[in-house]
């Protein structure tokens, strides 16, 4: 796991003093990689690449990068792990091929210098972005895994084309225009995060999962815009194509034969991202999904599996004391940090300088926390993210079955439907929900603003815009743009598959992987998915949909895998999520903190918002008539990221590149 920078000019404007800019840009992202850093240049051919490491696997010199292949001809700057690299390396050694160390960086060269860039890619099983230039071809290739788990930004920078694993490395370059990008702030404000689409910065991208982008030096000069190289990019892997298949061939085994053979998947998994020269351990929040990357950790290990809970006070955010049920159950060495309210809200003046865009999932906080908490005794740490976007674990994706029919009513009732509920919402303030003498299950699907957003889904039209009203977190748009439309998914067969999808394509690539790539990486720690190993991907799409969602419940054939070595009654409860209660802070210990950055004054500073509304959503969220902590927490992680992000950018002066760093 690492940070990776590079730069490439077009032959006429091959300037050493612009090269020199990868010094900065890659200790920018020293956090990715502390234990080292890397270059190598071709004056000539006007290339820099950059590499700061964190050591996983093979920790001495044998894995320094930037990397040369055993031809000379590649040279690769890589994030990420490939965890099948032993068997990679097994098979290019019976084709005659020699390894100088013991990394997966050299077997990725050595597989691409035999067998071609995208067939090696299809090879690969791990996450991974990386920049690879071909000494002969003089050509630039950047790629990213197939579900986005490690981030590649790129931009045009006058006439240079840079990259970076963050965007704290791009606003290094000499150059650079901090130019915010309104419809990309539309989309915050209405998801809470930045789709992967988007960017917060003009002339700034992200290469899309699975995608990769070829450029020759002499293209360079050709490429005007970011919306030209943009035209460029070409799937190696495709999410759709995936789906697509696998919902015309459904497995048609039975309910055992689909556990026993989900079992077998997930503990090849596991087993393989259990393969580390550091120490290693697992995020454990006492969850379906986080159980059972623990169980199967620890049904292959030999000593008991290092894991790590976060617990919090508050009544109703705490699952520590489920985790640690199950910790003693498998036996783990398990380490819980207890926080106060006070020691949460510290870490959050740091999270725009984490995140580099505006990301208001505050799940962010006890990610952040609990990759600190690890980092303190291990490197590695497996995570159970995923298992809802396989699996069908979202709350949306059991509502879908449970309201097929009647979201085939025609549309005048749904809409009589959809006015009933807001009319019931309207006198569901939340100190009457509060007061109400029912379960806690119950009394949070009262509030008025589960209400409306069941109206909504009643008042949609189609599945794109059912999934549009079903996670939208605000109404609160900028001042006169508006969120620009998604982009159009494949026709599946039915509607939980095209949430899924989205999910996939949204939610997962803009906030889950972006929360754990930015939390775990600040504290240099790795963080590893087997849930999303690209074959659990394959194989969850062929699943019926039946042995996802069933019993009103999801997850169905997860539970099923689980209880193969958990008790249930350890593990079957309302699903919970890694949730901190910032609704009742933003009224309590936060407030202040808030109400300074919601004056009118900042919040014209930008012409971004419409101060009026987000003046009236928070004195009706200070009221109690309704819960607006989700619109808040946008509007308010925008603008403490306009008060860290959106200066002038911090450039290092850069000269000559030094040629004893270059290693060319």
């Amino acid at each position: 796991m690492c940070g990776i920078a590079g730069i490439i000019l077009p032959p006429d404007a091959a300037d050493p003093g612009l090269l020199g800019a990868i010094k900065p840009m890659t200790a920018s992202i020293r956090h990715r990689g502390p234990d080292s850093d890397g270059f190598w240049s071709d004056r000539e051919a006007g290339v820099a690449l950059g590499h700061r490491r964190l050591a996983i696997v093979d920790l001495t010199e044998g894995g320094h990068q930037p990397m040369l292949s055993h031809s000379g001809r590649l040279v690769m700057t890589f994030n990420g792990e490939v965890y099948n690299f032993h068997t990679l390396r097994r098979e290019l050694e019976e084709l005659g091929h020699s390894f100088r160390g013991g990394s997966d960086t050299e077997v990725m060269l050595g597989a691409i210098e035999s067998w071609g860039l995208e067939r090696a890619l299809q090879r690969f099983t791990g996450m991974f972005a990386l920049g690879l230039w071909d000494r002969r071809a003089r050509v630039l290739h950047l790629v990213r895994d197939r579900m986005g788990k490690k981030p590649l930004y790129i931009a045009r920078i006058g006439r240079a084309l840079v990259f970076a694993s963050e965007l704290k490395a791009i606003r290094t370059f000499p150059g650079f225009q901090a130019r915010i990008d309104r419809e990309a702030v539309a989309a915050m404000l209405a998801r809470g995060t930045m789709p992967d689409r988007c960017c917060i910065w003009h002339d700034v991208f992200k290469l899309p999962p699975g995608a990769m982008l070829s450029v020759s030096v002499d293209e360079i000069a050709d490429a005007p815009d970011t919306a030209t190289l943009k035209s460029r990019i070409h799937q190696w892997w495709s999410l759709a194509a995936v789906a697509e298949e696998g919902r015309k061939n459904p497995f048609v085994s039975d309910d055992v034969a689909l556990v026993a053979e989900l079992d077998e998947l997930l503990r090849l998994a596991v087993r393989e991202r259990m393969v580390a020269d550091v120490p290693l351990g697992a995020f454990l929040s006492g969850g379906i999904d986080s159980s059972t990357v623990v169980a199967l950790m620890q049904a292959q290990s030999d000593r008991p599996v290092r894991t790590f809970t976060i617990a919090f006070r508050e009544r109703g955010y705490d699952e520590s004391v489920e985790a640690g049920r199950i910790a003693r159950h498998l036996g783990t060495d398990h380490t819980e940090l207890h926080l106060t309210p006070a020691e949460a809200r510290e870490v959050i003046p740091e999270l725009p300088r984490i995140w580099d865009e505006p990301f208001a999932d505050w799940s962010q906080i006890p990610t952040l926390l609990v990759s600190r908490l690890a980092r303190t005794d291990v490197t590695v740490a497996l995570s159970g993210d995923g298992g809802d976007e396989c699996f069908a674990g979202y709350s949306r994706h059991f509502l879908a079955v449970r309201l097929a029919s009647l979201l085939g009513l025609p549309p005048i009732l749904r809409r009589t439907a959809a006015d009933f509920l807001v009319h019931l919402a309207n006198g569901a303030s939340e100190e009457f929900v509060n007061r109400l003498p029912v379960p806690d299950r119950l009394r949070r699907s009262l509030r008025g603003d589960r209400l409306r957003r069941l109206s909504d889904l009643f008042a949609a039209n189609g599945d794109q815009e059912i999934y549009r009203r079903l996670t939208r977190v605000s109404e609160l748009t900028l001042a006169r743009d508006a969120e620009a439309a998604e982009p159009d998914a494949p026709v599946l067969d039915d509607l939980v598959s095209q949430l899924i999808f989205r999910d996939m394509t949204g939610y997962l690539t803009s906030d889950i992987l972006v929360k754990l790539d930015r939390a775990s990486m600040a504290t240099s720690l790795e963080a590893r998915c087997p849930l999303l190993d690209h074959r659990v991907v394959e194989f969850a799409w062929r699943l019926p949909t039946a042995v996802k969602v069933r019993h009103g419940q999801g997850k169905w054939i997860l539970r099923q895998v689980l209880a193969r070595y958990l008790p249930r009654h350890l593990f079957e409860r309302p699903k919970q999520g890694f949730d901190v209660p910032v609704g009742a802070w933003l009224k309590g210990p936060l407030r202040a903190w808030a109400a300074d950055l919601l004056t009118e004054s900042r919040l014209r500073r930008h012409d971004l918002l419409d101060v009026a509304a987000v003046q009236a959503c928070w004195a009706e969220h200070l009221s109690g008539r309704r819960d607006h902590s989700l619109a808040l927490w946008a509007v308010l992680m925008l603008e403490a990221w306009l008060d860290e992000g959106a200066g002038p950018p911090a450039t290092t002066p850069v000269g000559e590149f030094d040629l004893a760093l270059q290693g060319s």
